[in-house]
């Protein structure tokens, strides 16, 4: 770590915060890298700089990962730092909670609950699985868009990495939202969000017409729908991508005549970059 004093800085102004550098600092762009004077109307690579220090989470691909992004999109709650689900069918609560081991590793186990019921207007018994882990809410906001809401959540794609994961996802989802047929091969979902079932409609080559008026839409999934074709296996990375970008609102420059700015630089072997209040930047040579 070295100092040095200067009597000129800038003031960079973005979404998140305000952070002062010297006016040649390097900042990171989509573009390339760029002096912090130049950096107005620009974006910056940017993480949450106290999200660094927790622990990261090893996904396992497969039936077990397919099956609890199903079943956590149809019935599910993603919190702000958590994960549960509270249903009142004890093995389909259990198969969550194994599937949440399989593939994340966490400690997912059942908890007897109570829960009201409108219907019955009383409390009925239910079950709930619930981990607390900012890093896995995160990586499921990830995966349906950015937001884990029912209604508005996208169709998880990362769930296309192969027919393993797909079939898995299927009967997550039919498990929460939906159920399979005992009359005919195959799984009927239901949902409000129309767009989430238009998008796997066409991945399973569904015909797929929504009822205008009515609160829910029902997708059928016959179990010959690989025949047709319409599966193509699509790589999505599992792992959170913890920089995003935000927005340089200003660039103020400040001058100092009396007691000079002390600013300081660092060296991270091999690394040129580090960061500054969660923004990228990297040394000057």
């Amino acid at each position: 770590m070295t100092s040095v004093r200067t009597r000129e800085v800038v003031e960079v102004v973005t979404d998140h915060l305000t952070f002062t550098v010297a006016p040649d600092q390097l900042l990171g762009t989509p573009d390339g890298w760029v002096h912090a004077r130049d950096a107005g109307g620009t974006v910056l690579a940017w993480t949450p700089a106290r999200k660094l220090c927790r622990v990261r989470l090893a996904i396992e691909p497969g039936r077990d990962l397919g099956y609890f992004v199903g079943a956590t999109c149809s019935d599910g709650t993603v919190g702000r730092n958590y994960v549960s689900l509270v249903v009142n069918d004890e093995d389909f609560a259990a198969r969550y909670a194994a599937s949440l081991r399989a593939a994340t590793g966490l400690p997912a186990r059942l908890e007897a609950v109570t829960r009201p019921s409108g219907y019955l207007r009383r409390d009925v018994p239910g079950f709930r699985v619930r981990v607390v882990s900012s890093y896995l809410a995160d990586l499921l906001r990830q995966y349906v868009g950015g937001d884990a809401h029912h209604l508005r959540q996208s169709f998880p794609r990362v769930v296309l990495r192969d027919m393993e994961t797909f079939e898995g996802f299927l009967d997550g989802y039919a498990d929460g939202d939906g159920y399979r047929s005992a009359s005919w091969s195959g799984r009927l979902l239901v949902s409000a969000n129309v767009p989430f079932l238009t998008e796997l409609a066409q991945v399973v080559g569904a015909r797929f017409m929504p009822r205008p008026g009515r609160p829910a839409a029902q997708l059928v999934v016959a179990d010959s729908w690989a025949s047709r074709g319409t599966f193509k296996p699509e790589h999505h990375p599992l792992q959170l991508r913890e920089t995003t970008w935000t927005q340089v609102h200003e660039v103020r420059r400040r001058v100092t005549t009396n007691k000079p700015y002390t600013l300081y630089d660092y060296r991270l072997h091999p690394y040129p970059g580090f960061l500054v209040n969660g923004h990228l930047v990297r040394q000057a040579w």
